[in-house]
């Protein structure tokens, strides 16, 4: 790794810009290649021997911090004016630096609906291969396996062979785990079918990116940088803020020739021989591309940047899953995470000494380990041959403008294999009415919780992101317009409401006080118009923003092909979560890491 820019070559093959999650997996498997010369530009600093990125539950110290690009939304009408915190990672390894390290799959009709939006090569038949490259699955021993259910797993799954390792963290100790299994089982809700063939629904236990044998986050540094860093023809920088992309012209085409950055606030120039490769995420590569002059023109001389390419895509189609809970005080001897949450010296102490000398405890758990993808569940008695869901996706139907993107959504959700939201278990309580709070985790009050949680699957709304000024240190200007579509709001209020059938559930339900406390005092949704009111008020962003430079047909909205070349340029790529043209259900976190490894094939084809 270079820290200086003397150690920098004039030129390079391929300069990645941004050495996150799907940054370094595509240098990595670029710089296999021994005759290309691959250079990562990585605004972030390493944090490899980092606590706070290393140990699975210190995730919670990230956001808003110097590991965070502390970026903001602007106010959001439909969730009451107020602004949703965005965190994006500014490390070496991006956002999977500092996610919650959830591993949820996506299901096969939502990345078969990218093929169908027009991207040839992009079905879920020839995604499941790099779906499966990335990735290790290390199963518990045979006690812990039946405590979560985990029988659905296959050969096939047990021969993932990918550099990111992923685990269960659950152990038979915590009754919580196996309680919620039985839960959705009692409700005829259990797990159908098999979460790593990406179809299935119903309640599970999911697993993790941590490293089973260190008790560590396993992240695209650790999986894809460190295997990498001896390799003479691999250059990463760190601390390089990039400003803008060259460019000259070759038969009516942009050819990207340089990327100009900013490192110790000296102002550098690299050359490009083959491609610029934008790999800096949902909100930064469509503000390095409009930088750049590849834009909404309007938007590009509003501001006195050169045009390079006139694009009104770039920027838009932004997509987020918005979450909400609710949390219940459980039974008086039941353990849970909110001592550590509310940093009582003696669980704190007690829980370093298990992970620092016996490698167990609740340190080695950073976010969920419960999930379910659900149905839409019927909130009211149903007359006639329709559904509910079928009631309000007719209710509400298309505009022109986004015909085609709600018909493939209004399919996708009318898959009998398909979750409509999807539902987690936090042991601990969060706090989402308290907004001057630094996240969901603040000023918690005394007791133990349990949260249950209610994530968007498919969202209908669409929002953009675009730059304020010419000036590449300024953020963006974030608008995801959430719950702007109101079939969004119906579908999400209703699995909210869900939530308080699940609390009453048994065996969950034996956990949880009678008459206990909640989070807040408004946290009761008995009926529809009270849980919409609910998520208006408390819902925040699970983190999955996607789909600002989405891979589109250029006239439906697109900004680079099925080859995730830009539109108008020869040699500039993006690979990130912003070429998604539809968010997959669940973490994207799995969709991030399958995107590029299938881009990094089709570079390598290219050359």
């Amino acid at each position: 790794m270079s820290t200086h820019t003397t150690d920098l070559d004039a030129d390079y093959d391929f300069v990645i810009v941004g050495g996150g999650t799907s940054g370094l997996t595509v240098a990595n498997r670029l710089s296999e290649n021994a005759e290309f010369r691959v250079l990562v530009l990585e605004a972030g600093k390493n944090h490899l021997e980092g606590p706070r990125v290393m140990i699975p539950a210190l995730c919670i110290q990230a956001p808003g911090s110097d590991l965070d690009w502390k970026f903001m939304t602007t106010s959001q009408d439909e969730l009451k004016g107020r602004k949703i915190r965005q965190p994006q990672g500014r490390l070496l390894g991006g956002s999977s630096g500092i996610n919650n390290q959830a591993f949820i799959s996506p299901s096969s009709n939502g990345i078969d609906a990218w093929a169908q939006l027009g991207n040839d090569g992009w079905s879920w038949a020839a995604m499941e291969p790099y779906y499966r490259k990335f990735y290790s699955l290390s199963l518990p021993d045979d006690a812990v396996s039946q405590h979560l259910g985990l029988d659905y797993i296959t050969e096939t799954d047990k021969e993932a062979r990918g550099p990111v390792q992923v685990s269960y963290t659950g152990v038979v100790q915590d009754p919580l785990s196996k309680a919620w299994i039985d839960t959705f089982k009692g409700l005829d809700h259990g797990m159908a079918g098999n979460p790593y063939s990406c179809r299935s629904i119903g309640g599970y236990a999911n697993a993790a990116t941590v490293d089973q044998s260190t008790k560590t986050r396993s992240y695209a540094a650790t999986a894809y940088y460190v295997p990498a860093a001896h390799r003479t023809n691999l250059t990463v920088l760190t601390g390089a803020e990039v400003d803008k992309i060259g460019f000259s012209e070759d038969s009516g085409e942009k050819l990207a020739n340089a990327v100009f950055f900013n490192h110790n606030g000296v102002s550098t120039k690299v050359t490009v021989r083959k491609e610029v490769i934008v790999a800096a995420g949902t909100f930064q590569s469509p503000k390095i591309l409009e930088l750049s002059g590849i834009g909404n023109s309007q938007i590009l001389k509003s501001l006195d940047i050169p045009i390079t390419v006139d694009n009104e895509n770039v920027g838009e189609n932004l997509q987020d899953h918005l979450m909400t809970g609710i949390s219940f005080e459980v039974n008086d001897g039941v353990v849970t995470g909110d001592s550590l949450m509310r940093q009582d010296p003696e669980a704190v102490a007690a829980a370093s000494d298990l992970y620092e000398n016996h490698n167990a405890g609740p340190l080695t758990v950073g976010g969920i380990a419960s999930h379910a993808f659900m149905p839409l569940v019927e909130s009211s008695p149903v007359s006639g041959p329709q559904s509910e869901l079928e009631r309000l996706l007719q209710r509400y139907p298309a505009d022109a403008h986004n015909k085609l993107q709600h018909d493939c959504i209004c399919n996708i959700l009318r898959a009998k294999d398909e979750g409509v939201g999807a539902l987690f278990m936090f042991l601990a309580q969060s706090n989402l009415h308290n907004e001057s709070a630094k996240d969901y985790l603040q000023d918690l009050q005394a007791g133990n919780f349990i949260s249950l949680g209610a994530i968007q699957s498919y969202v209908f709304s669409r929002g953009s992101s675009h730059v304020i000024s010419k000036h590449p240190l300024d953020p963006p200007s974030i608008d995801p317009r959430y719950l702007s579509h109101p079939l969004d709001l119906e579908l999400f209020a209703r699995h909210v409401q869900f939530l308080e059938s699940l609390a009453r559930s048994p065996p969950l339900s034996d956990s949880i006080k009678p008459n206990g406390k909640r989070n807040h005092r408004t946290a009761y949704v008995e009926d529809l118009d009270s849980a919409k009111d609910y998520v208006r008020t408390t819902a925040i962003s699970s983190y999955h923003p996607c789909g600002t430079c989405a891979m589109l047909p250029r006239g439906q909205g697109g900004v680079v092909s099925d080859r995730l070349i830009v539109y108008g340029t020869r040699n500039l790529r993006v690979v990130d979560a912003s070429v998604m043209p539809l968010i997959p259900r669940g973490n994207i976190q799995s969709t991030v890491y399958a995107v590029a490894e299938r881009a990094a094939d089709l570079i390598k084809a290219d050359w």
